[in-house]
């Protein structure tokens, strides 16, 4: 059975020590293949290399217009929905307009539509990028926004152009954004 070795775990091991390097938006560990236990009897063919995932890549970030964007871990394709404060804004949602596959958008451009009993909105891309997949149960099911507007009522995954997150807010900074 593999071991991982974690950076706060066996200092001891001279391998470990690559992992002192790590940030701290990183987590980090050493995977060692169980012929390469200290002490084991293949202990001389150390057998390991750094496995490194970075959170502030993966974690849901949002605009000041309450959409938000969550990026796969290769950074390559993004996940786009409105925010729970927008869903909930918003009211009993109707009606969602999801955006055409293989349309290239902006940051910025309207992705779509989410109408209300209240109102209605755009939904404005966060980052731009080619249309690569669309939330087809929200065309059966568009209450689901209001059920669940950060996980199963995501509108939309676009294959990421040249965009940067890293105008926009994390989940703390949106969090006092709405508050104000």
């Amino acid at each position: 059975m593999a071991t991982i070795l974690k950076s706060s775990l066996q200092r001891r091991n001279p391998i470990t020590s690559l992992l002192s390097r790590s940030s701290i938006f990183a987590t980090s560990a050493i995977y060692v293949s169980p012929r390469a236990r200290p002490g084991g009897p293949h202990s001389s063919k150390w057998s390991a290399r750094t496995l490194t995932n970075s959170a502030a890549l993966h974690e849901k970030r949002y605009t000041r217009d309450h959409e938000w964007v969550e990026l796969s871990q290769d950074g390559k394709t993004g996940t786009i929905g409105i925010s729970t404060y927008a869903a909930k804004a918003l009211g009993d949602v109707v009606f969602v307009e999801l955006p055409a596959l293989d349309t290239e958008v902006s940051a910025g451009d309207t992705l779509g539509a989410v109408e209300s009993v209240k109102s209605a909105s755009d939904i404005l891309s966060p980052l731009g990028g080619k249309v690569i997949a669309k939330n087809d149960l929200l065309e059966e099911k568009p209450g689901t926004i209001n059920k669940a507007p950060e996980g199963e009522g995501w509108i939309a995954r676009i294959e990421v152009g040249d965009s940067e997150v890293l105008g926009m807010m994390d989940g703390e900074e949106y969090r006092k954004f709405t508050e104000e």
